[in-house]
């Protein structure tokens, strides 16, 4: 259940308890805390140490880990960590001194972890309840809207591994078909999977041509796996017109890639903030009750750079505030419309009066865009 195959962004939602849209963060803070014995820290950290050594990309650096935390643990560390969140908080930045890898974390939940099946999925009933929380999240595309200048805007909080999501992003890019520029908003998705994102960069990519767009290796075999575009998408292609991606550093794991993607295939510019860093695709975990812990068990490898954004982020081409980049953006493609738009009077006209609406436009608080850990 690698991060972008199907099933492991919902099975990551089924364990936190949130909706899609908050696939990569951690868990309610108000949740309810309970208090740990001996036995218990005791089963987590083996339990922990055991599936990092078994499962971690770097076999090397797994032993590190594993080293790291049962030190810890022999030399009484966690005797006095009886709550089980600062617990899961603590071995997730003791495991972070040793690889700064951002999909590599332990979560801790209030409510029984249900159990996986022998294949490590979820129960069917636990796939019903995903499936509509996806739904009620409109599988991520939170608003689709037409600005003025014909400026498309899209603000899709996840890229949903749901097979109905596919339908709606088909649907929201052939209501964006008709913009003259389209700014694709990710400064509040924290990842999902590589299907939507082959879906979307699709309709980025010429007709008759496919695209190589990543590939990932995988420990378990090592084999490495190749992602391409479609070869068809309903409705018409977004080609030939600007395309703009804004990030902040919330923007994590697949919505990386996808922004990742556009910058090293050319095929828009990001504007924003660096994004997280997480580009190691992994498995979810199960390691009691109420831990569970996310295993980078692949790398990412991008045919361009042949290398990926973990532990640096995706450094934008515009560098700016997540806060104003919606507004950056805007004005950028705006600017660039009126370039082509000399000879047409009346259009340059509308395009002039955008311009001042975008200049305008007030922006968003730059605490929405902290990615939730660094709020501590």
């Amino acid at each position: 259940m690698r991060t972008g195959v199907p099933g492991i962004a919902l099975l990551l939602i089924a364990f936190l308890q949130a909706p899609a849209v908050r696939a990569q963060a951690p868990p309610p803070p108000d949740q309810p805390d309970f208090k740990l014995d001996a036995g218990t820290r005791r089963a987590v950290v083996d339990t922990l140490c055991d599936r990092i050594e078994r499962f971690y990309v770097f076999p090397d650096r797994a032993r590190e880990v594993s080293r790291a935390l049962r030190k810890r643990m022999s030399r009484h560390e966690y005797d006095r960590v009886e709550s089980a969140k600062a617990f899961a908080d603590s071995l997730t930045s003791h495991i972070h001194a040793v690889t700064p890898d951002l999909h590599l974390r332990v979560h801790y939940r209030y409510d029984p972890i249900p159990p996986q099946t022998d294949q490590g999925e979820p129960s069917e009933s636990e796939r019903r309840r995903m499936h509509e929380q996806s739904r009620l999240t409109n599988y991520g595309f939170q608003r689709v809207e037409r600005l003025p200048g014909n400026v498309g805007y899209m603000d899709l909080w996840s890229f949903s591994g749901e097979p109905d999501a596919q339908a709606t992003a088909v649907a929201a890019m052939n209501f964006l078909a008709n913009t003259d520029a389209l700014i694709i908003d990710l400064r509040r998705n924290g990842g999902g999977d590589p299907a939507m994102n082959a879906t979307l960069l699709t309709y980025f990519v010429e007709p008759g041509n496919r695209l190589l767009f990543n590939t990932f290796y995988e420990r378990e075999g090592n084999k490495t796996e190749e992602y391409w575009t479609s070869p068809y998408v309903p409705g018409p292609r977004y080609t030939g017109k600007p395309v703009y991606v804004l990030t902040s550093a919330r923007t994590g794991s697949c919505a990386e890639e996808f922004a990742y993607d556009v910058q090293t295939h050319k095929l828009g510019t990001l504007v924003g903030a660096v994004t997280a860093g997480g580009a190691n695709p992994g498995d979810f975990y199960r390691l009691s009750d109420h831990f569970a812990a996310f295993i980078a068990t692949g790398r990412a490898i991008n045919p361009v750079t042949h290398t990926n954004w973990e532990g640096v982020g995706v450094r934008p081409d515009s560098l700016t505030t997540a806060g104003v980049a919606v507004r950056v953006a805007y004005t950028m493609a705006v600017e660039k419309l009126l370039k082509g738009a000399k000879a047409d009077p009346e259009r340059t006209g509308s395009l002039k009066r955008a311009l001042d609406v975008a200049a305008g436009r007030a922006p968003d608080p730059e605490e929405d865009f902290v990615r939730p850990e660094r709020r501590r």
